[in-house]
Protein backbone atom coordinates (compact mmCIF):
# COMPACT_ATOMS: atom_id res chain seq x y z
CA UNK A 1 0.00 0.00 0.00
CA UNK A 2 1.33 3.41 -1.16
CA UNK A 3 1.39 5.95 2.30
CA UNK A 4 1.31 9.40 2.01
CA UNK A 5 2.14 10.78 5.00
CA UNK A 6 1.92 15.00 5.43
CA UNK A 7 2.65 15.99 8.58
CA UNK A 8 5.23 14.19 10.77
CA UNK A 9 4.52 16.69 14.26
CA UNK A 10 8.28 16.65 15.22
CA UNK A 11 9.16 18.37 11.52
CA UNK A 12 7.03 21.04 12.81
CA UNK A 13 8.14 21.65 16.44
CA UNK A 14 11.24 21.85 15.47
CA UNK A 15 11.88 23.48 12.17
CA UNK A 16 9.35 25.05 12.04
CA UNK A 17 10.09 26.49 15.57
CA UNK A 18 10.75 30.55 14.84
CA UNK A 19 11.17 31.65 18.90
CA UNK A 20 12.47 34.33 20.30
CA UNK A 21 14.91 33.24 23.30
CA UNK A 22 14.92 34.72 26.33
CA UNK A 23 17.92 36.81 27.79
CA UNK A 24 20.16 35.21 30.35
CA UNK A 25 21.75 36.83 33.26
CA UNK A 26 18.74 39.64 34.04
CA UNK A 27 15.34 37.16 34.17
CA UNK A 28 15.40 37.73 37.75
CA UNK A 29 14.54 41.32 36.97
CA UNK A 30 10.51 40.08 36.69
CA UNK A 31 11.06 38.30 39.99
CA UNK A 32 10.39 41.54 42.53
CA UNK A 33 8.27 43.27 40.46
CA UNK A 34 4.56 43.56 39.26
CA UNK A 35 5.54 44.23 35.68
CA UNK A 36 5.02 41.12 33.06
CA UNK A 37 7.40 39.76 30.50
CA UNK A 38 6.56 42.53 27.47
CA UNK A 39 4.47 40.12 24.92
CA UNK A 40 1.04 38.66 24.83
CA UNK A 41 -2.28 39.98 24.84
CA UNK A 42 -3.62 42.16 28.23
CA UNK A 43 -7.16 43.38 27.46
CA UNK A 44 -8.42 45.34 29.77
CA UNK A 45 -11.71 45.66 28.92
CA UNK A 46 -12.88 42.22 27.90
CA UNK A 47 -15.85 41.60 25.78
CA UNK A 48 -17.48 38.32 25.70
CA UNK A 49 -19.31 38.31 22.17
CA UNK A 50 -18.30 37.91 18.90
CA UNK A 51 -16.55 40.18 16.33
CA UNK A 52 -17.21 38.28 13.19
CA UNK A 53 -19.56 36.51 11.48
CA UNK A 54 -17.11 33.66 11.69
CA UNK A 55 -17.63 33.76 15.30
CA UNK A 56 -20.89 34.01 15.62
CA UNK A 57 -21.41 30.87 13.30
CA UNK A 58 -18.50 28.63 15.26
CA UNK A 59 -20.09 29.43 18.57
CA UNK A 60 -23.47 28.88 17.37
CA UNK A 61 -22.21 25.42 15.77
CA UNK A 62 -20.84 24.84 19.36
CA UNK A 63 -23.83 25.81 21.26
CA UNK A 64 -26.00 23.27 18.91
CA UNK A 65 -23.61 20.51 20.43
CA UNK A 66 -23.67 21.79 23.77
CA UNK A 67 -27.79 21.45 23.69
CA UNK A 68 -27.64 17.66 22.43
CA UNK A 69 -25.26 16.68 25.33
CA UNK A 70 -27.34 18.68 27.84
CA UNK A 71 -30.97 16.99 26.65
CA UNK A 72 -28.66 13.34 26.37
CA UNK A 73 -27.07 13.30 29.70
CA UNK A 74 -29.91 15.19 31.89
CA UNK A 75 -32.86 12.45 30.20
CA UNK A 76 -31.29 9.34 29.79
CA UNK A 77 -29.16 8.77 32.69
CA UNK A 78 -32.37 9.18 35.08
CA UNK A 79 -34.92 7.55 31.84
CA UNK A 80 -32.93 4.44 33.20
CA UNK A 81 -33.17 3.28 36.75
CA UNK A 82 -30.26 2.36 38.86
CA UNK A 83 -30.74 -1.26 38.76
CA UNK A 84 -31.04 -0.66 34.58
CA UNK A 85 -27.66 0.73 35.15
CA UNK A 86 -26.43 -2.43 37.66
CA UNK A 87 -27.67 -4.43 34.90
CA UNK A 88 -25.73 -3.21 32.56
CA UNK A 89 -22.72 -3.67 34.15
CA UNK A 90 -22.21 -0.17 35.75
CA UNK A 91 -23.49 1.67 39.76
CA UNK A 92 -25.76 4.59 40.70
CA UNK A 93 -22.80 6.56 40.77
CA UNK A 94 -22.22 6.14 37.02
CA UNK A 95 -25.68 7.14 36.56
CA UNK A 96 -25.11 9.83 39.14
CA UNK A 97 -21.75 11.09 37.46
CA UNK A 98 -23.74 11.06 33.84
CA UNK A 99 -26.54 13.16 35.40
CA UNK A 100 -23.69 15.68 36.47
CA UNK A 101 -22.83 15.88 33.15
CA UNK A 102 -25.88 17.24 31.96
CA UNK A 103 -25.70 19.83 34.67
CA UNK A 104 -22.31 21.10 33.10
CA UNK A 105 -23.94 21.54 29.92
CA UNK A 106 -26.63 23.96 31.60
CA UNK A 107 -23.60 26.20 32.65
CA UNK A 108 -22.06 25.99 28.79
CA UNK A 109 -24.86 26.30 26.89
CA UNK A 110 -25.58 29.41 29.05
CA UNK A 111 -22.45 31.22 28.64
CA UNK A 112 -22.75 30.41 24.88
CA UNK A 113 -25.81 31.79 25.21
CA UNK A 114 -24.54 35.19 26.35
CA UNK A 115 -21.75 35.50 24.15
CA UNK A 116 -24.33 34.95 20.83
CA UNK A 117 -27.07 37.25 22.40
CA UNK A 118 -30.55 37.35 21.68
CA UNK A 119 -30.42 35.53 18.27
CA UNK A 120 -28.80 32.19 19.53
CA UNK A 121 -30.19 28.73 18.39
CA UNK A 122 -32.84 27.48 20.96
CA UNK A 123 -32.65 23.70 21.71
CA UNK A 124 -34.19 21.26 18.94
CA UNK A 125 -35.80 18.13 19.11
CA UNK A 126 -33.18 14.84 18.76
CA UNK A 127 -32.81 11.45 17.67
CA UNK A 128 -30.59 9.20 18.90
CA UNK A 129 -29.00 5.70 17.45
CA UNK A 130 -29.30 3.55 20.62
CA UNK A 131 -31.64 1.88 22.69
CA UNK A 132 -29.59 0.19 25.83
CA UNK A 133 -26.79 1.49 28.51
CA UNK A 134 -24.06 0.11 26.20
CA UNK A 135 -24.97 1.99 23.31
CA UNK A 136 -25.35 5.02 25.14
CA UNK A 137 -22.53 4.74 26.47
CA UNK A 138 -20.64 4.05 23.10
CA UNK A 139 -22.75 7.02 21.39
CA UNK A 140 -21.47 9.37 24.00
CA UNK A 141 -17.67 8.49 23.55
CA UNK A 142 -18.24 9.35 20.29
CA UNK A 143 -20.45 12.55 20.17
CA UNK A 144 -18.16 13.99 22.84
CA UNK A 145 -14.85 13.43 20.63
CA UNK A 146 -16.10 14.97 17.72
CA UNK A 147 -17.41 18.10 19.82
CA UNK A 148 -14.33 18.23 21.34
CA UNK A 149 -12.38 17.97 18.57
CA UNK A 150 -14.98 20.45 16.52
CA UNK A 151 -14.25 23.24 18.77
CA UNK A 152 -10.31 22.93 18.68
CA UNK A 153 -10.29 22.94 14.74
CA UNK A 154 -11.47 26.79 14.92
CA UNK A 155 -10.54 27.72 18.50
CA UNK A 156 -7.79 29.67 17.88
CA UNK A 157 -8.93 31.55 14.69
CA UNK A 158 -11.69 33.22 16.42
CA UNK A 159 -11.61 37.22 16.22
CA UNK A 160 -12.83 37.57 19.42
CA UNK A 161 -10.23 35.90 21.79
CA UNK A 162 -12.64 37.07 25.39
CA UNK A 163 -15.04 34.86 24.01
CA UNK A 164 -12.15 31.97 22.90
CA UNK A 165 -11.36 31.75 26.62
CA UNK A 166 -15.00 31.64 27.62
CA UNK A 167 -15.34 28.01 25.32
CA UNK A 168 -11.65 26.94 26.29
CA UNK A 169 -12.69 26.54 29.32
CA UNK A 170 -16.06 24.75 28.65
CA UNK A 171 -14.42 21.97 26.06
CA UNK A 172 -11.44 21.13 28.84
CA UNK A 173 -14.81 20.07 30.55
CA UNK A 174 -16.25 17.94 27.45
CA UNK A 175 -12.64 16.55 27.55
CA UNK A 176 -13.10 14.89 31.03
CA UNK A 177 -16.33 13.93 29.84
CA UNK A 178 -15.36 12.37 26.40
CA UNK A 179 -12.04 10.58 28.80
CA UNK A 180 -14.78 9.24 30.80
CA UNK A 181 -16.97 7.83 28.64
CA UNK A 182 -14.18 5.86 27.59
CA UNK A 183 -13.73 4.30 30.88
CA UNK A 184 -17.11 3.41 31.16
CA UNK A 185 -16.75 2.03 27.63
CA UNK A 186 -13.68 -0.43 28.90
CA UNK A 187 -11.63 1.48 26.59
CA UNK A 188 -8.31 2.53 27.75
CA UNK A 189 -8.94 6.25 28.36
CA UNK A 190 -6.50 8.50 26.56
CA UNK A 191 -4.09 6.31 24.05
CA UNK A 192 -2.88 9.78 21.73
CA UNK A 193 -0.90 11.96 23.39
CA UNK A 194 -2.29 14.98 21.59
CA UNK A 195 -6.27 15.44 20.59
CA UNK A 196 -6.89 16.47 17.15
CA UNK A 197 -9.10 19.11 15.73
CA UNK A 198 -11.16 18.79 12.79
CA UNK A 199 -13.36 21.57 10.70
CA UNK A 200 -16.76 23.39 11.45
CA UNK A 201 -18.45 21.48 8.89
CA UNK A 202 -16.84 18.33 9.20
CA UNK A 203 -18.44 18.52 12.98
CA UNK A 204 -21.80 19.25 11.54
CA UNK A 205 -21.43 16.16 9.09
CA UNK A 206 -21.23 14.15 12.02
CA UNK A 207 -24.37 16.40 14.28
CA UNK A 208 -26.56 17.52 11.87
CA UNK A 209 -28.14 13.87 11.47
CA UNK A 210 -29.29 13.75 15.19
CA UNK A 211 -31.72 16.87 14.82
CA UNK A 212 -34.60 16.15 13.97
CA UNK A 213 -36.65 19.26 14.06
CA UNK A 214 -35.64 22.81 15.15
CA UNK A 215 -38.12 25.97 16.19
CA UNK A 216 -39.05 27.90 13.16
CA UNK A 217 -37.34 31.14 14.24
CA UNK A 218 -34.00 28.96 15.28
CA UNK A 219 -31.25 30.30 13.09
CA UNK A 220 -29.62 27.78 10.71
CA UNK A 221 -25.89 26.32 11.58
CA UNK A 222 -24.70 28.10 7.89
CA UNK A 223 -21.95 24.97 7.86
CA UNK A 224 -22.00 22.58 5.04
CA UNK A 225 -22.88 19.04 5.56
CA UNK A 226 -20.88 16.34 3.33
CA UNK A 227 -22.52 13.49 2.17
CA UNK A 228 -21.96 10.65 4.53
CA UNK A 229 -19.54 8.15 4.76
CA UNK A 230 -19.81 4.66 6.19
CA UNK A 231 -17.50 2.11 7.30
CA UNK A 232 -18.96 -1.00 7.05
CA UNK A 233 -17.15 -3.79 9.28
CA UNK A 234 -15.26 -0.63 11.50
CA UNK A 235 -14.43 -1.89 15.22
CA UNK A 236 -16.73 -1.49 17.30
CA UNK A 237 -16.42 -2.10 20.89
CA UNK A 238 -20.03 -3.07 21.09
CA UNK A 239 -18.81 -6.54 20.03
CA UNK A 240 -16.31 -7.62 22.81
CA UNK A 241 -17.16 -5.57 25.51
CA UNK A 242 -14.95 -4.63 28.30
CA UNK A 243 -16.26 -3.93 32.06
CA UNK A 244 -15.60 -0.50 32.94
CA UNK A 245 -12.78 0.66 34.96
CA UNK A 246 -10.47 3.82 35.66
CA UNK A 247 -7.60 1.98 33.63
CA UNK A 248 -8.99 -0.44 31.67
CA UNK A 249 -5.71 -2.66 29.21
CA UNK A 250 -5.05 -0.62 26.18
CA UNK A 251 -6.37 -3.38 23.60
CA UNK A 252 -5.60 -2.53 19.87
CA UNK A 253 -8.86 -2.71 17.74
CA UNK A 254 -7.56 -2.21 15.03
CA UNK A 255 -3.67 -2.54 13.53
CA UNK A 256 -1.84 -1.18 10.48
CA UNK A 257 -2.62 -2.67 7.19
CA UNK A 258 -6.02 -4.13 8.63
CA UNK A 259 -8.35 -3.16 5.89
CA UNK A 260 -11.16 -1.02 6.02
CA UNK A 261 -14.24 -0.91 3.46
CA UNK A 262 -15.41 2.09 2.78
CA UNK A 263 -19.45 3.45 1.37
CA UNK A 264 -20.57 7.03 1.15
CA UNK A 265 -23.44 8.66 -0.74
CA UNK A 266 -23.52 10.70 -3.81
CA UNK A 267 -23.81 14.64 -2.69
CA UNK A 268 -27.67 16.30 -3.43
CA UNK A 269 -29.41 14.66 -0.74
CA UNK A 270 -31.81 16.04 1.50
CA UNK A 271 -30.99 15.56 5.27
CA UNK A 272 -30.25 17.49 8.86
CA UNK A 273 -33.17 18.69 10.56
CA UNK A 274 -36.27 19.57 9.25
CA UNK A 275 -35.16 18.67 5.79
CA UNK A 276 -33.43 22.00 5.00
CA UNK A 277 -29.74 21.06 4.17
CA UNK A 278 -28.29 19.36 1.68
CA UNK A 279 -25.26 17.61 0.91
CA UNK A 280 -22.63 19.34 -1.01
CA UNK A 281 -18.60 18.91 -1.82
CA UNK A 282 -16.43 21.23 -4.21
CA UNK A 283 -14.19 18.34 -4.02
CA UNK A 284 -12.99 16.42 -7.44
CA UNK A 285 -13.01 12.54 -7.75
CA UNK A 286 -12.47 10.54 -4.61
CA UNK A 287 -8.75 9.24 -4.73
CA UNK A 288 -7.52 9.27 -0.90
CA UNK A 289 -8.53 8.08 2.43
CA UNK A 290 -7.62 10.98 4.69
CA UNK A 291 -6.86 9.91 8.21
CA UNK A 292 -7.17 12.78 11.33
CA UNK A 293 -5.85 12.06 14.12
CA UNK A 294 -3.62 13.83 17.32
CA UNK A 295 -1.88 16.34 15.26
CA UNK A 296 -1.22 14.25 11.93
CA UNK A 297 -3.35 14.42 8.57
CA UNK A 298 -2.28 10.98 6.83
CA UNK A 299 -3.51 9.78 3.72
CA UNK A 300 -3.45 6.29 2.49
CA UNK A 301 -4.81 5.10 -1.26
CA UNK A 302 -8.32 3.99 -2.28
CA UNK A 303 -7.76 0.20 -3.45
CA UNK A 304 -11.30 -1.44 -5.28
CA UNK A 305 -12.66 2.00 -6.13
CA UNK A 306 -15.87 1.70 -7.56
CA UNK A 307 -17.41 5.62 -8.41
CA UNK A 308 -20.71 4.06 -9.88
CA UNK A 309 -21.61 2.35 -6.50
CA UNK A 310 -19.54 4.67 -4.31
CA UNK A 311 -17.78 2.18 -2.93
CA UNK A 312 -14.15 1.33 -1.79
CA UNK A 313 -11.52 0.07 0.64
CA UNK A 314 -8.16 1.30 2.01
CA UNK A 315 -5.81 0.26 4.72
CA UNK A 316 -5.08 1.61 8.61
CA UNK A 317 -1.81 3.42 7.59
CA UNK A 318 1.76 2.40 9.68
CA UNK A 319 3.66 -0.12 9.41
CA UNK A 320 7.40 -0.72 8.65
CA UNK A 321 7.55 2.76 8.10
CA UNK A 322 9.59 5.45 10.19
CA UNK A 323 7.32 8.54 9.89
CA UNK A 324 4.48 7.95 8.20
CA UNK A 325 1.03 7.05 10.19
CA UNK A 326 3.21 8.66 13.30
CA UNK A 327 3.23 11.75 15.34
CA UNK A 328 6.04 11.02 17.55
CA UNK A 329 8.67 8.16 18.15
CA UNK A 330 6.54 5.48 19.99
CA UNK A 331 3.09 7.37 19.33
CA UNK A 332 0.67 5.76 16.30
CA UNK A 333 -0.76 8.57 14.56
CA UNK A 334 -3.99 6.62 14.24
CA UNK A 335 -5.03 5.83 18.06
CA UNK A 336 -7.85 6.07 19.99
CA UNK A 337 -11.15 7.61 18.29
CA UNK A 338 -10.34 8.94 15.60
CA UNK A 339 -11.58 10.31 11.93
CA UNK A 340 -11.53 9.22 7.95
CA UNK A 341 -12.64 11.27 4.95
CA UNK A 342 -12.96 10.55 0.98
CA UNK A 343 -10.57 13.21 -0.54
CA UNK A 344 -9.83 14.01 -3.79
CA UNK A 345 -6.35 15.66 -3.21
CA UNK A 346 -3.26 15.21 -0.45
CA UNK A 347 -2.42 18.98 0.42
CA UNK A 348 0.38 19.43 2.99
CA UNK A 349 -2.16 20.83 5.86
CA UNK A 350 -1.01 21.55 9.28
CA UNK A 351 -3.21 21.78 12.69
CA UNK A 352 -3.20 25.58 12.09
CA UNK A 353 -4.60 25.53 8.00
CA UNK A 354 -6.45 22.47 8.44
CA UNK A 355 -9.89 24.26 7.51
CA UNK A 356 -8.25 24.28 3.79
CA UNK A 357 -9.23 20.05 4.07
CA UNK A 358 -12.99 20.87 3.58
CA UNK A 359 -12.29 22.12 -0.15
CA UNK A 360 -11.24 18.64 -0.77
CA UNK A 361 -13.90 16.03 1.13
CA UNK A 362 -15.85 14.04 -0.89
CA UNK A 363 -17.49 12.37 2.13
CA UNK A 364 -17.10 12.00 5.52
CA UNK A 365 -15.73 12.23 7.96
CA UNK A 366 -17.07 9.46 10.14
CA UNK A 367 -15.76 8.26 13.40
CA UNK A 368 -13.01 5.01 13.27
CA UNK A 369 -11.96 3.30 16.64
CA UNK A 370 -8.77 2.20 16.16
CA UNK A 371 -8.02 1.15 20.31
Amino acid sequence: MKLIALLAVSNILLLNAATIPSKRGDDDRYLNSLKPPPGGINDLNPAYRTKSEFDWQSINLALNQEYIELDMFLNYAMRWSVQDWIDAGYTANDRLLVYHFGRQEIGHAQALNRILGDNASEPCEYQYPFKTIPEFVDFSQKLTRWGESGVYGFLERLNSRDSAQILLQSITTEARQQYTFRQMEGLFPSPEWFETGITQSMAWTLLHKYLKSCPGDSPKVKWNVFPALELPDAPNPLNDREPPAIAPPYRALSKPGRKVNLKWEAPGKVTGPDGKYITKTAAGKPKYAAWFSQFSLVYTDLSDLDNGSYTASTEHPGGDTKLPGVTFEGDPAVNGTVFIAIVDDNPYLTPANLSLIDHHIVAGPQLYIAG
